[in-house]
């Protein structure tokens, strides 16, 4: 889940607080979804949906399909 967080916080952070001092835990509360989906080997394609759902739906932002791709990628390649 660490490197979730870190991959969140770092690569994916749709709202751009990575500059802000104190707010590495942002998006700590997709992490244990994202986990759970990562554990499960669900594909690049459903945790793209699953991010962009996030950054479209939840958080009303306009998405950056590039970056939810490599988001998402770099995800499945936290596999165990």
């Amino acid at each position: 889940y660490r490197e979730i967080r870190e991959v969140l916080f770092r690569e994916w952070d749709p709202i751009g607080v990575q500059a802000m001092r104190g707010a590495e835990d942002e998006y700590d509360a997709y992490v244990p979804v994202l986990g759970s989906m990562v554990i499960a080997r669900k594909s690049v394609n459903e945790l793209f949906e699953h991010l962009l759902w996030l950054e479209t739906e939840h958080m009303g932002l306009a998405a950056d399909r590039q970056r939810t791709q490599r988001v998402a990628e770099k995800l499945v390649n936290l596999r165990p």
